[in-house]
């Protein structure tokens, strides 16, 4: 039976359209996907994103942001993987570059930034850093 990381993937294809600077990225469509993109757009790290509907297939199309030619996204790393989960509690969340990044999680409450977990005082699943 396959495992297969559909976060991971989508992470990748992000990481490699900044890469490459391609100005649009597509992906198919899941809900975890698209609250990954929104707190993408609220930190900063892409222009916008929307939800594309092709019949009964959806994706989701990810618009890359630059500054001066350089991409926003200077590094983006998976942390949780299908073979070693990392769940940590509110008070053990890693801070990201000492706070110059974000931490994304998967909590009881959704998905959502690290220091917004800290807050509600939820821990979860830690999905991804970036920065």
């Amino acid at each position: 039976m396959a495992v297969h990381d559909t976060i991971g993937d989508f992470l990748t294809i992000i990481r490699n359209g900044s890469s490459a600077k391609k100005e649009l990225v597509s992906a198919p469509y899941s809900k975890a996907r698209e609250s990954l993109c929104q707190i993408f757009k609220d930190e900063g790290y892409i222009k916008d994103f929307h939800v594309e509907a092709e019949g009964v297939k959806k994706s989701v199309i990810v618009e890359l942001k630059y500054v001066e030619e350089v991409p926003a996204i200077t590094g983006l790393e998976r942390r949780s993987k299908p073979g070693r989960r990392e769940y940590y509690g509110y008070r053990e969340i890693p801070r990201v570059l000492g706070g110059l990044g974000i931490a994304i999680l998967t909590t009881s409450k959704g998905v959502m930034r690290a220091r917004e977990a800290r807050k509600a005082k939820v821990g979860g699943e830690l999905l991804c850093n970036i920065w």
